[in-house]
């Protein structure tokens, strides 16, 4: 199962005899479905070449942080926005130490100090170095700094003694990577997601619908997904592959969506509405191609079933999400449609020529009573799993409200 599917890791590669393991490091982090970057420190360059790691990446290796073409354009920050996570594997006992000081004088150093996505170190040394309270020391206070650390294991080394320090074999890390993206924060929750555009037949041929590509919709449930819950997604007619590990239902009038969405949200949770249904369809579909006939047309148009006000109307309702694509007055409009649907939280986002439908980065204004969060322009994949979290402590605080509401004598 592709356990990394459409996730960006970014390798870190310092020096050490287990740099030659980086290698098939890349090829199974690929395997489980990650596109893979790396970063190679001048030390690592002693033990495995840039033009390896080019090959099984199939990207140009990063290795200076004062590359003139690079940092025109900021690289450093550039890799630490790109990467869902970063891995060193091997860690050295060097790199540790200047890890745990905030350093930055190195192109590896910088972009984990500048990145706000999990950082996870794979420790490769001997023995002894493992051992010594400085390197001891140092890990703690990465702990402490919340890097993940994975290993080391103990064994035979390099060097001829036996004992912790040996770095994790790349299949041990790859299962490890793909637990940084398992947070658990909708463990043993039911979510129900809609996704992509719908489809109104005007005849057989033609027929009212939208640029949505369905690639936000996918990516929130996939995020919920990975945060634990048993996901539903309702898509309408997209270009896209089925996510993994969740249950896709495929739909096309906004008629059909309403109906699976009533079907599927009787224990639910939590509705995330990404969709973007149509608010109007034909009030006859032809039978026939309608020909080109006349100079002009006329079509008669009637409401679609309003899928989110009547999934917030249910009693008891879900913790209820819609989404909003507004080209203007972003906020306003968002609270407009809060209100008026009585939901729980609306996430917003600018859409036009160049942002919003087809895109693979955007960014969200999250508006909910009395509150709005600005999550930034991001990955689709990042910003899924940032609204996800949002999601998950609103649906707590709410859930927690309500029990102590209950107990009240």
């Amino acid at each position: 199962m592709s356990t990394l599917t459409n996730k960006r890791i970014l390798l870190g590669v310092t020096g050490g005899i287990a740099a030659y393991k980086s290698a098939d490091t890349v090829r199974r982090l690929r395997e489980a479905g990650a596109e893979v970057r790396v970063i190679l420190t001048a030390g690592a360059a002693e033990f495995i070449t840039a033009l390896t790691l080019q090959a099984v990446s199939g990207h140009p290796v990063y290795q200076h942080l004062l590359d003139t073409d690079a940092e025109a354009g900021m690289g450093h920050i550039e890799l630490a926005r790109w990467a869902d996570a970063v891995l060193v594997a091997p860690a050295s006992a060097n790199f540790m130490a200047r890890l745990a000081q905030g350093r930055a004088d190195d192109l590896l150093s910088a972009v984990c100090l500048a990145t706000e996505s999990p950082v996870a170190i794979a420790p490769a040394m001997n023995q002894q170095m493992w051992s010594n309270a400085a390197t001891q020391t140092n890990l703690a206070t990465l702990k402490k700094n919340c890097v993940r650390i994975f290993g080391p294991a103990e064994g035979s080394q390099a060097c001829g003694e036996v004992g912790p320090g040996r770095m994790l074999e790349p299949t041990d890390l790859v299962v490890m990577v793909s637990d940084l993206f398992a947070s658990g924060e909708f463990d043993g929750l039911t979510v129900v997601v809609t996704a992509g555009p719908t489809w109104e037949a005007i005849d057989p041929v033609r027929g009212l619908t939208n640029r949505s590509s369905g690639k936000m919709g996918y990516a929130v449930a996939t995020a919920a997904m990975e945060a634990g819950a048993k996901v539903t997604l309702i898509s309408g007619p997209t270009a896209l592959p089925d996510p993994e590990r969740v249950r896709t239902l495929r739909v096309e009038s906004t008629q059909e969506m309403h109906d699976a969405v009533h079907t599927h949200i009787v224990d639910a949770d939590i509705f995330i509405g990404v969709a973007a249904v149509a608010d109007y369809r034909p009030v006859r579909a032809a039978d026939g191609k309608i020909k080109k006939t006349l100079e002009k047309m006329t079509l008669e148009l009637e409401r679609t079933p309003d899928i989110l006000a009547s999934v917030a109307a249910r009693k008891p309702a879900p913790f209820t999400v819609g989404f909003a694509a507004e080209t203007e007055n972003l906020e306003q409009h968002a609270r407009q449609k809060l209100e008026a649907k009585k939901l729980d939280l609306v996430a917003a986002n600018r859409v036009g020529a160049d942002i919003g439908f087809g895109t693979d980065e955007n960014s969200l204004l999250l508006v909910e009573p009395g509150a709005v969060t600005e999550l930034p322009m991001q990955p689709k994949a990042k910003l899924a799993r940032a609204l996800i979290r949002h999601i998950a402590t609103r649906y707590r605080a709410k859930h927690t409200a309500k029990v102590h509401t209950l107990r009240r004598p």
